[in-house]
Formats: C-alpha cells, structure tokens, sequence
C-alpha cells in the first residue's frame, strides 16, 4: 500500500512512551502499539481522529504517501 505512518518518529519526537501514546489518546493498545511498531499499519479514521485531536496536529503529521515505484523498489531490493 502506498500510504506509510510515521508515528514511531511522531511519538518518538515527543520523548514519550508508546504505553504514554496510547493512554493519552485513547486508542486500543494494540492499535498504538501496531502504529508504532510497523509503518505499513494504517491507522483507521477513528483512530487518526482520536491522535489528531489529542495532540492537535494534522495527519501528515502521522501518515505519507509513497510513490508506487519506491514501495516497488524497496521489495526488489529485499
């Protein structure tokens, strides 16, 4: 899938926990712990909601896009 997050960099960058980052916003902990553990997991609209709305920031704070060629690139080079 084209789309990546970025929240291990974004929770990370706040110098707090992920355990810190889930009950904070309120999201499952699983859901939290799968963000910040794996960029190809993609939060669902309630869940970037919940973040947005916590940490009062946008969602390309969270989420990018990838062009098809690089995500196509990165499974050759594999």
């Amino acid at each position: 899938m084209p789309i990546r997050n970025k929240v291990k960099k974004f929770v990370d960058g706040l110098g707090i926990t992920r355990y810190r980052f889930q009950k904070d916003t309120g999201i499952a902990p699983s859901t939290a712990y799968n963000l910040y553990d794996n960029p190809d997991w993609i939060p669902q609209v309630t869940a970037l909601n919940k973040i947005c709305d916590f940490y009062r920031v946008q969602p390309s704070e969270l989420i990018y896009w990838v062009p098809p060629e690089e995500i196509k690139e990165d499974k050759e080079d594999k």
